[in-house]
């Protein structure tokens, strides 16, 4: 089964907890904190394996989940890293977040590796939190919870050329001829279902990769039928060879057909609508008409495209167009043809400062990274943890910020998931 399109759920592995403990030795009376660290969780990287060639591994695995890191112990024993989950894809696969609709990866050469949800960092351990006037904290810092993100794997095929036309144009035919693909091929009033990949040898030694693109009908761009999913192959390609039956044989109006198809690019991204494109009448054995032949041939003049008349059942003019889409994809650039926006690396780091306040039924709630970071290192039976929490509250201006909204005194104060009550 060709599977090109999967929603999966990712999460980066959660940072270990840092130790509360103190040195323990024999004829040491007051041996000092030694809390090791925790270590930091596992990342989650996207890779290409060249063995693979659809999602189907993701259809019935959506979630993916990276280790978490170890705690810290004593004696400054810093707890284990997370295992980094690398999730293997096939080329051509393009990561892109569900929330925003952004492109977070483009997996298009050989190997690539990306990086795309860090891990929680680990927490630090007591003998970090040491000062000359606090000797002996009885608290550590927890570890940063890992991220999780819902994401899209879309598959575009990465072929040289793709294969345009509306269903029954002799495009499948035209593949297994050129290339060692082996397409169903009958005489189908619907579509391919599944999009075909050839190689095609040339005279010179050199080769291109060439696609059966499935029929592209009215409304693809809107959805109709699969659309979507098919049109998404054809950003890939560098030059499109799009066919038209002249034979009569089906009814159709050739020319009609051709602005239809390309009216449907236009609507998916005026960028693929601008991609360079080549004529092929096909079916010329079994032409009923000459009046269609003409009209084509006036397109072409009209559009100012090369027109190429073949048949692709017994190969007259085949290898002669071949010919010229080898020429001409030498002057044509490999450029990128999927735009990543900016790089995108989930990371708790870009909201580690954050923090805000709301009053709900005359409750402070203060919220955010910076002020769960804060309340994972807080001892609350401690006295010394609860003066080190008023600090960092004033050194974040969290104090400031709440006595401007009107905190007073037995006001309750909700910091993160914790309830307080305020007092000056």
């Amino acid at each position: 089964m060709f599977t090109d399109y999967t929603k999966i759920i990712i999460k980066s592995g959660d940072g270990g907890n840092g130790a509360a403990t103190f040195r323990r030795e024999k004829y040491v009376a007051a041996g000092g904190p030694d809390g090791g660290d925790g270590g930091n969780g596992g990342n989650i990287y996207f890779q290409v394996d060249k063995d693979k060639n659809t999602l189907i591994d993701f259809r019935y695995n959506k979630k993916f989940k990276a280790k978490n890191g170890e705690n810290g112990s004593g004696s400054h024993c810093n707890g284990k890293y997370g295992e980094d989950l690398y999730i293997k894809v096939p080329i051509g696969t393009v990561v892109k977040d569900v929330e925003t609709g952004k492109v977070i990866a483009d997996l298009s050469e050989p190997g690539q590796t990306e990086l795309i949800l860090k891990g929680g960092r680990g927490g630090r351990g007591n003998s970090h939190f040491a000062t000359s006037t606090r000797q002996a904290p009885r608290f550590s810092e927890d570890g940063e919870k890992g991220e999780e993100k819902e994401i899209i794997l879309e598959l575009k095929l990465l072929a040289d050329v793709g294969l345009l036309g509306f269903p029954n144009v002799g495009k499948s035919t035209f593949l297994s001829i050129v290339t060692d693909a082996k397409p169903k091929i009958a005489n189908y009033h619907f579509t391919t279902l599944e999009p075909n990949l050839g190689v095609v040898k040339t005279k010179d030694g050199s080769g291109f990769v060439i696609a059966d693109i499935p029929g592209i009908i009215e409304g693809a761009s809107e959805g109709v039928g699969l659309g979507i999913q098919f049109l998404r192959h054809v950003e890939r390609t560098r030059l499109l060879l799009h066919f038209l039956d002249v034979s009569g044989q089906e009814g159709r109006d050739p020319v009609e057909d051709f602005y239809a198809i390309n009216k449907e690019l236009e609507k998916y991204s005026e960028k693929l609508s601008k991609r360079k494109q080549i004529i092929v009448a096909n079916k010329m054995d079994a032409m009923q008409d000459e009046e269609l032949i003409k009209k084509v041939e006036e397109l072409a003049k009209k559009e100012g495209l090369e027109l190429y008349k073949i048949s692709a059942a017994t190969k007259m003019g085949v290898e002669e167009l071949i010919d010229h889409v080898n020429e001409v994809l030498k002057t044509l650039p490999k450029e990128d043809l999927i735009e990543v926006e900016d790089k995108m690396v989930y990371t708790l780091e870009d909201k580690k400062d954050s923090w805000e306040i709301k009053i709900e039924n005359g409750v402070f709630k203060v919220t955010g990274k910076a002020i769960e970071r804060l309340m994972g290192r807080i001892n609350i039976e401690d006295n010394e943890s609860m003066y080190y929490l008023q600090k960092n509250l004033k050194n974040m201006g969290v104090e400031d910020k709440l006595k401007e909204m009107g905190v007073k005194e037995g006001d309750t104060v909700i910091l993160d998931d914790w309830e307080l009550e305020w007092y000056e």
